[in-house]
């Protein structure tokens, strides 16, 4: 008998790859977009500054999670929010970035309905600096200018990765949902539709598309649902826009995104009500 029959064969090395950890692929990801955005435009503040918010990010992770649960955490969430913070921040200080991550992560263990956090930590720090401390603090608006390839880099593999989450119905439809109201947009403004497209080829725009609105841990469960927010945030979003909001889509995942969470939890509750009056009954 051969050994292959009488021993599990070992896993090759390229599928062993291809199945890394899902915690690990955010990361991952997002590291590549800082490269990428910042070897071929200077996306990025300083190094320092978004190590900083990165530092920051994860001590405060650690620090909490011993805190409120007793236990170290995965610290790959708060690496993501810390590098979001980093790249999304623009400040000539160094402090808006330490305080923007411990802000964020910090949101995760304090504003909490049921068990659950309702905010995505990096949109919940980002729109409380802007909206705050908006005489310091500005947020990432380079276009990737007249160069797609870097663009295409980032939505080929970024697209892959969602999909592989089993979130990209999410991504789609919102691009989609932002297209359509961009035209609407430039119908109601005479403005030409490219300026009202341009906004979504930003590397701000991948962070916000990518990772923001898929979190799992703030959105919806129902793919319904899910799909229901996304189209409320991108008009929410057209909205704001019409009335000279800078940030629109920060601010409108702030107050859509939470909204709808509540309301699930509004839902699960009256059900569980009624399915605990039919078996009483």
């Amino acid at each position: 008998m051969s050994a292959s029959a009488t021993t599990p064969m070992e896993t090759p090395q390229w599928k062993r790859f291809v199945s890394l950890d899902n915690r690990y692929i955010g990361p991952i990801f997002i590291t590549l977009i800082l490269l990428v955005g910042h070897l071929s435009f200077g996306i990025l503040e300083s190094y320092q500054k978004t190590l900083l918010a990165i530092v920051a990010s994860i001590g405060t992770e650690l620090v909490l999670s011993r805190l409120f649960f007793g236990k170290w955490p995965n610290i790959a969430s708060a690496y993501i929010t810390g590098i979001s913070v980093g790249i999304l921040i623009r400040s000539p200080a160094f402090w808006p970035y330490a305080v923007c991550s411990v802000v964020s992560i910090t949101s995760k263990y304090v504003l909490r309905v049921k068990g659950r956090h309702i905010w995505n930590p990096s949109n919940f720090g980002i729109s409380v600096m802007l909206f705050l401390a908006a005489e310091t603090v500005a947020s990432l608006s380079i276009q990737w200018g007249n160069y797609l390839l870097p663009m295409v880099v980032i939505w080929v593999l970024g697209s892959v990765i969602i999909y592989r989450l089993k979130r990209f119905h999410i991504s789609g439809l919102y691009v989609a949902a932002f297209v359509l109201f961009a035209f609407f947009r430039s119908w109601l403004t005479a403005s030409p539709w490219q300026s009202e497209i341009a906004p979504i080829t930003g590397p701000m725009y991948q962070l916000f598309i990518f990772f923001m609105i898929t979190d799992p841990r703030t959105t919806v469960r129902s793919k319904t649902g899910q799909c229901i927010t996304v189209i409320c945030v991108a008009l929410l979003e057209m909205v704001l826009r019409l009335n000279q909001v800078v940030y629109a889509p920060f601010y409108a995942l702030f107050i859509v995104g939470p909204s709808a969470m509540l309301i699930e939890m509004w839902l699960d509750s009256r059900r569980a009500s009624a399915a605990g009056a039919t078996v009483a009954a």
